[in-house]
């Protein structure tokens, strides 16, 4: 039994070396994270980000992504004592994948998301999160079902908690119980396989923590949207990225189809540009077609992140490309991955699922030079290796089902000092996994 147990996991782990003879090859950790407190259970991931100390932050769509044999705790009256209750929105683990403290959910001062998108931390160690609200389908993208996994959206679930990690599982637990109620009520009326019903205005917000939870600032508020020339107002912004030496937070503000900058102090607008660096409109990019030149918009801005060298990446997602600025907004270039990727909208139980386009989000390897980056490509469910310099792919690792070392819709990718990967998974994924360098 026990030589049958060892040789099992000797293969999933030959199963899961993967990379290529130019790019760098990585292997998964099959037991990491360590198991949750208090029956959590993460729903749809949206945002992975490594600290300075090492620490792994995640976020998460709470108890409205999860199914309903999921929510046995959580249901009134339950179905399992057993089993489970959705993890507080943010959680903060050790390498080790031990959780050391969580917060996340309504409050006060501030409107937490319909949906979380992205998080990161700061240099000052302050967590920013984008809310991005529900899932858009895209220009001429058309509807259906069967083509893609049904993702998990909305806003209940979490509930805050601060603190120690027992402290904090306690109250968040608590606060869980509390948000699949809501999340309970919201969908009251819907037949079964309807759309989702959020309530409340939709998401146009940033919202910006300290590390215990404390609210520290919000720019931009729901249910506000004046447009892609507003210095004010923001529409499903999906991510953001922090220049703390300048005090900036730079927003990918992606139902405006731009990049917008503000003081990541008080909040005050300084610039925005859209694709190439030129004026963002309203529409858009509109549909995208892999036999037609690149547009002159963006189409849906997911990610941002700015390498050691000054460089801002940005993240266009259906369009499969990626276009790097100068932090004034002035273009520089743009690679295009996976030209022919596609993907599919699907309506069902959580409303509508996106699963269109190969650049969900990128990270920088951990060298002086950052000589790679890290393209999560959730439609194609693996992680692509770009040369950074040329932003030609040089490999990938990954590949679809629910495996160790396997992906589905991956959607958040970051990496740590010692150049260990994380990634997050969307829709029926629902977990995080760690991956350290080697064959």
């Amino acid at each position: 039994m026990q030589r049958s147990l060892i040789a099992a996991t000797t293969l999933v782990m030959l199963a899961t070396v993967s990379g290529s003879a130019q790019g760098p090859s990585y292997r998964v950790v099959p037991l990491w994270p360590q198991p949750l407190p208090n029956h959590w259970v993460l729903g749809s991931i949206t945002g992975v980000a490594v600290d300075a100390q090492d620490h792994v932050w995640v976020t998460h769509r709470g108890a409205d992504s999860l199914e309903g044999n999921e929510k046995g705790m959580m249901a009134n009256p339950p179905t399992s004592t057993l089993c489970c209750v959705a993890a507080p929105f943010i959680l903060e683990l050790d390498p080790t994948g031990r959780v050391l403290s969580t917060f996340g959910g309504p409050g006060q001062g501030y409107q937490w998301p319909q949906s979380p998108g992205a998080l990161t931390v700061d240099a000052k160690g302050n967590v920013w999160v984008a809310a991005a609200g529900i899932d858009a389908a895209p220009a001429g993208g058309g509807r259906g079902r069967g083509t893609a996994d049904p993702d998990a959206v909305g806003a209940a679930g979490g509930g805050r908690a601060r603190g120690s990690a027992p402290d904090a599982a306690g109250r968040g637990a608590e606060g869980a119980a509390r948000g699949g109620d809501a999340a309970r009520g919201a969908a009251a009326g819907r037949g079964r396989g309807g759309p989702a019903a959020p309530a409340g205005p939709p998401d146009a917000h940033v919202l910006k923590f300290a590390k215990d939870g404390k609210f520290l600032l919000q720019i931009g508020a729901p249910g506000k949207m004046e447009g892609p020339d507003s210095h004010t107002t923001l529409n499903r912004p999906a991510a953001v990225a922090v220049d703390t030496a300048a005090n900036e937070v730079f927003v990918a503000d992606s139902g405006n189809h731009r990049i917008v900058v503000f003081d990541s102090e008080t909040g005050a607008y300084k610039r925005h540009w859209g694709a190439y660096g030129e004026k963002p409109a309203a529409e858009g990019g509109g549909a995208y077609d892999p036999a037609a030149p690149p547009v002159r918009q963006f189409r849906d801005v997911t990610c941002i992140d700015i390498a050691k060298d000054g460089m801002v990446y940005v993240c266009d997602r259906t369009s499969n490309r990626i276009q790097v600025f100068q932090k004034d907004g002035r273009f520089v270039k743009e690679g295009i991955v996976s030209r022919n990727t596609k993907g599919a909208t699907v309506t069902g139980q959580f409303g509508v699922v996106s699963s269109w386009g190969s650049v969900w989000d990128i990270a920088f390897s951990n060298d002086a030079q950052q000589r790679y980056v890290f393209v999560a490509d959730g439609h194609d469910k693996k992680v692509i290796v770009l040369q950074r310099d040329t932003l030609a792919e040089i490999g990938s690792f990954g590949s679809g089902g629910r495996l160790p070392g396997q992906l589905l819709a991956v959607s958040a990718v970051a990496v740590d000092s010692r150049g260990n990967l994380y990634t997050g998974e969307q829709h029926h994924g629902k977990r995080v996994q760690k991956w350290v360098s080697g064959r």
